[in-house]
């Protein structure tokens, strides 16, 4: 990375291409000009913070008391696998360099055909799924509050539900940059106050004394340890779309600054209310966490806390919306971002109703988050590795090339170091994982242990490292 210096101009620039916010932003992968660029990398705390007041961070947090830690070894979990924020924060920095989105930049891993291979996969599916995961928990809350209301408990009011706040999220999507910098602003204070009430009647139930009625030892813990860490960790490893949120700052922006104020705007909140999730759970029954928070909340505050948590659900979902309709575009599908917006929108939902009316909700995020890191940590290892060895000098106009014999062609589209790099990753990760849809191999032999992530994360890091120095296809600086 290279330091440099600091821009004076706080203010986004509002211009057709970004969008005022309020307005719907028209631009899409194409690159942007530095006369549409402004404000500063501290920006980004806001940005990174709203999305990650979360009350999946409270599901997530409570599962690993459920699954048997003591409150010491799920804090230390907490605190160890949100580092990888770090990751998020690091690549983060390229978007400004480039000046186009995180789908377009991955094209000098994985090659300009090759890059539209991976992005069906991470940046649609995976991304969809993210969506589903997401508006699961928020519709749990709103499905009860509708029936508080006294709306009757069916699959029509269900459904209407669902629709409703992933219509909502959308919305944040289409309008884009300019608006979710300008509206998460205050959504984060809005949610971090929420959040903070619900804290302090958590606090009030916790049993500080708590231990396992059977405390896990040996072999068994080790189990519980990874796959508590898989669990936690997957939810940086998911936000491979940072670049997209820093793309309209200056080119010369401190890329420190902007790493830092990514990690640190989304460590925090999730460290905070992860933990506070694991302290409720000491207390109280979380198997079904919507109905154990609102027990010891207030009747009057029990709405408020309901519309903070889709509030929440649809600043999480507007980014992850927001850069698929960008993935869509560098696949070189001939949409604009709206429609793609629409179409990812779509499938989310379609997703979401099948996990909702035919799933069981906390099984089915603690499923999830433990499989997609097979594909999420080996990417974001590339990602990161990519960006250490070109030392963050991307070029956006290089990078929107697409011609045969290109920059970024390298052999007939395709990015052989990227490519090994993300398979060999996979499935190594594959072997590595422990859930209760598929054990791999290796983690059967470990009895059990999860090492999903640092397996895939370090063999995909090294593959793409040794073949790009080998074959030269990343001249050295």
């Amino acid at each position: 990375m290279t330091i440099t210096k600091r821009v004076p101009d706080e203010r986004p620039h509002e211009t057709p291409g970004a969008g005022a916010a309020g307005h719907r932003e028209t631009r899409g992968i194409d690159q942007v000009p530095a006369e549409e660029r402004g404000g500063r990398p501290r920006r980004l705390f806001a940005v990174w913070a709203a999305p990650n007041v979360s009350y999946l961070s409270f599901v997530v947090g409570a599962t690993l008391i459920i699954m048997g830690l003591s409150l010491p070894q799920a804090i230390g979990l907490i605190l160890t696998g949100n580092l990888l924020w770090i990751c998020t924060g690091v690549i983060a920095a390229s978007g400004p360099v480039a000046g186009t989105s995180g789908s377009v930049i991955s094209r000098a891993m994985y090659g300009v055909v090759g890059n539209k291979v991976v992005l069906v996969l991470s940046g649609w599916l995976i991304a969809a799924a993210y969506l589903a995961l997401n508006w699961s928990a928020a519709s749990v809350a709103g499905i009860g509050l509708a029936g508080r209301y006294g709306l009757p408990d069916n699959s029509v009011v269900d459904a209407a539900v669902i629709c409703a706040i992933a219509a909502g999220t959308l919305l944040i999507a289409i309008y884009g940059y300019a608006t979710i910098v300008r509206l998460y602003s205050g959504l984060s204070v809005f949610l971090i106050v929420v959040f903070i009430v619900v804290t302090g009647h958590v606090l009030a139930e916790t049993d500080w004394s708590y231990t396992p009625a059977e405390p896990l030892h040996g072999a068994a813990l080790a189990t519980v340890l990874g796959a508590g860490f898989t669990i936690v960790a997957s939810t940086p490893l998911s936000y491979a779309n940072s670049p997209d949120l820093a793309r309209y700052l200056p080119r010369d922006s401190n890329p420190y600054a902007i790493a830092g104020w990514t990690a640190v705007g989304a460590y925090l909140p999730s460290v905070l209310f992860t933990g506070v999730g694991a302290l409720a759970a000491t207390g109280l029954d979380m198997s079904d966490p919507e109905a154990a928070l609102e027990s010891i909340l207030p009747g009057w505050f029990i709405p408020v806390f309901v519309i903070a948590v889709v509030v929440n659900t649809m600043t999480n979902n507007g980014m992850t919306a927001y850069s698929a309709s960008l993935s869509i575009q560098s696949v070189g599908v001939r949409l604009a971002r709206i429609p793609a917006v629409l179409i990812i929108g779509v499938l989310g939902t379609a997703m979401t109703l099948y996990a909702i009316l035919v799933f069981d909700f906390l099984t089915s995020v603690n499923t999830m988050l433990q499989l997609v890191v097979v594909v999420t940590g080996p990417s974001m290892a590339v990602a990161v590795t990519d960006l250490v060895l070109r030392r963050n000098r991307y070029h956006g106009a290089d990078l929107l090339e697409q011609r045969r014999g290109g920059p970024f062609w390298y052999h007939r589209g395709v990015h052989p170091a990227g490519v090994l790099a993300l398979i060999g990753g996979g499935l190594v990760s594959t072997m590595c994982v422990d859930t209760s849809f598929w054990t791999g191999p290796i983690a059967a032999a470990m009895g059990n242990v999860d090492l999903a992530i640092p397996s895939g994360m370090i063999t995909a890091a090294a593959i793409y490292w040794g073949v790009t120095r080998t074959t030269g296809t990343i001249p050295k600086a």
